[in-house]
């Protein structure tokens, strides 16, 4: 004989599904960005992020063997998203050179402006807090900025090939100079919660280039 009972069914939340390592580790990458481009590194704690992200402490130390170690893979995935955005904006051959740069510079105005100017560049952050972080973690930061400076650099030389800007412009120096500004500028749009340090800074680098 057939029973016909059935088994209770269960009110509330769905049983939990434990998460895939990969995306354990995506979400304490994403969650770590989110919070260390609003706050300093070494002021945040870590049980601050866990929490944010509902990951044990156990589970944070499978990935990661130090809040050192997991800083670095924050840089790593942050290059990483902003590479990209440098090749959509730099290597953007429908558009001039210099209207690349622009576009570029307002591209991060809005995104200053979407959280209310109180997230800024992660690297720009770190570099603020060298006498706390390790010389492994220096030379992480500095390889962004050569990078950086490369796609710059790489713009700036098709500005020269286009007679936009004189031959004897120094690509190199020039797109040093962009990105060590360009951070003090991002500091004080923080600061002053308005764009108006990445314009005046934008709008002095292209006369700079032009004159």
């Amino acid at each position: 004989m057939q029973s016909n009972d059935k088994s209770p069914v269960r009110r509330g939340r769905p049983p939990k599904v434990p998460r895939e390592n990969a995306d354990t580790k995506a979400l304490l990458i994403r969650t770590g960005l989110e919070t260390l481009t609003e706050f300093g590194f070494s002021a945040t704690g870590l049980d601050t992020i866990l929490k944010k992200a509902a990951v044990p402490k156990g589970s944070f130390y499978h990935y990661f063997k130090s809040k050192e170690a997991y800083g670095i893979a924050l840089v790593d995935a942050y290059d990483t998203y902003f590479i990209a955005k440098l090749n959509y904006y730099l290597k953007d051959e429908a558009t001039p050179p210099l209207e690349r740069i622009v576009n570029f510079t307002q591209s991060a105005i809005k995104g200053m402006q979407k959280y209310e100017f109180k997230r800024g560049c992660l690297v720009g952050n770190l570099n603020q807090e060298l006498n706390h972080l390790s010389d492994d973690f220096k030379i992480r930061l500095m390889q962004s900025y050569v990078t950086w400076q490369k796609h710059l650099e790489l713009c700036l030389n098709q500005a020269k090939q286009q007679g936009t800007i004189a031959n004897n412009v120094n690509s190199s120096l020039m797109s040093e100079y962009f990105w060590i500004g360009w951070e003090g500028a991002v500091m004080r749009a923080k600061l002053t919660k308005t764009s108006t340090p990445l314009t005046l800074y934008t709008e002095m680098f292209l006369r700079a280039l032009l004159t």
